[in-house]
């Protein structure tokens, strides 16, 4: 049965239904707790038993129902092993195998992140369309579900690989699979819901060779090399990006604030200003607000508010995830704006820490705590 692809606006974010036809077996991907009875409705529908509850990342974005859905169920719980998530039954290694019926999820981990790997048991005959994905899949496709790690023709994710080791090794396993695997993203960025790796090779930023002038750009002294790497790819710690001006490096947006070339706005909560740290001089337009992690209503006055002096806008989030949203939402208010790379605490390392690898802290520039 062909996966059911299914959206949350509210975070522009897709879950997933796979169900295996036999045992009618299941597994949700991703699931949203604002959509956990649409999720029930779903799996009702599709008369599934669901037998895996699972989760691709830590999301920044949202509030998942994973628990819910596996106490209500009776589903086991599953997340990538050294993610910053509770009350997991399984934690996820590279190379575990998940069955549910006779269907089998092969486990792509690094860092704290993982892909889910499908390649179809045989069939008998032919199968229907699911109620959501119209469209009919043979019985050999493979398909890869891949969260927050690999996005749709270009959009990125929360760094570019020279500054998160642990996206480029998942990357470097998703080129393993044959390009004619049907890439499952994570997150929609407006764009095509889906794709193929053959395609995504040949139109992904990171994945069609840009990554080696990225890795020049960003050399692990971070010495004053790093601008003159950078003048290589065009305008100055520039790099190109579908939707918004640009993604920029924490050291192009500091230096870019301290010129006065640009205005740094933060879109995280206020929550997460008051107790984890903030930028002095950086403006607030909160891109979700918590609890609840709503959109903002007011985000459209806030950001032009700050772009009202005519000064490009460069937007900081806690990893580069929520900000490129912003940025493609202020582009589309008539603004220019750019997404800082990394966000203000980086990817999480090893240990699900953050502050460690990339971002504004990391690159020691300046910030505050109340």
């Amino acid at each position: 049965m062909a996966p059911t692809q299914l959206f949350n606006p509210a975070s522009s974010t897709y879950t997933y239904i796979l169900v295996d036809e036999a045992s009618r077996e299941a597994v949700i991907i991703d699931p949203v707790d604002e959509q956990l009875e649409r999720d029930l409705a779903a799996l009702g529908r599709l008369n599934a038993r669901l037998r895996w509850v699972l989760e691709t990342h830590a999301h920044a974005d949202r509030l998942t129902s994973a628990a819910r859905l596996a106490e209500l169920t009776g589903a086991k719980l599953g997340a990538p092993a050294g993610c910053e998530t509770g009350a997991v039954a399984v934690r996820l290694k590279d190379g575990d195998m998940l069955a549910f019926g006779r269907e089998q999820l092969r486990v792509l981990h690094t860092a704290g992140s993982v892909c889910f790997c499908w390649q179809r048991a045989p069939h008998v005959h032919p199968e229907p369309r699911t109620e959501v994905t119209e469209v009919e899949l043979s019985h050999d496709e493979c398909h890869v579900f891949t969260g927050g790690t690999l996005m749709i023709q270009g959009c990125g994710r929360t760094g570019p690989p020279s500054v998160d080791p642990g996206h480029d090794g998942i990357l470097q396993k998703l080129l393993t699979l044959p390009d004619t695997t049907i890439v499952w993203p994570g997150h929609d960025c407006h764009g095509p819901t889906r794709s193929t790796l053959g395609m995504e090779k040949a139109t992904h930023p990171w994945l069609a060779g840009k990554p080696r002038r990225i890795d020049q750009s960003v050399p692990s002294s971070q010495c004053s090399g790093l601008r003159q790497e950078v003048e290589s790819a065009g305008q100055a710690g520039v790099l190109p990006a579908p939707g918004y001006a640009g993604d920029l490096l924490p050291y192009t947006a500091h230096e870019w604030m301290q010129a006065g070339r640009a205005v740094l706005v933060d879109v995280r909560t206020d929550a997460e200003r008051e107790w984890v740290g903030f930028v002095p001089d950086a403006l607030a337009a909160a891109w979700k607000q918590w609890p609840g992690m709503a959109l903002n209503p007011d985000f459209d006055t806030q950001v032009r508010a700050a772009a009202s002096q005519g000064l490009p806008l460069m937007l900081l989030c806690r990893s580069g995830v929520r900000s490129i949203a912003a940025a493609k939402r202020a582009a589309e208010l008539g603004l220019t704006a750019y997404n800082v790379l990394g966000g203000f605490e980086g990817d999480p390392d090893a240990r699900a820490q953050r502050g460690h690898k990339n971002g504004w802290r990391h690159a020691g520039l300046p910030w505050r705590q109340n």
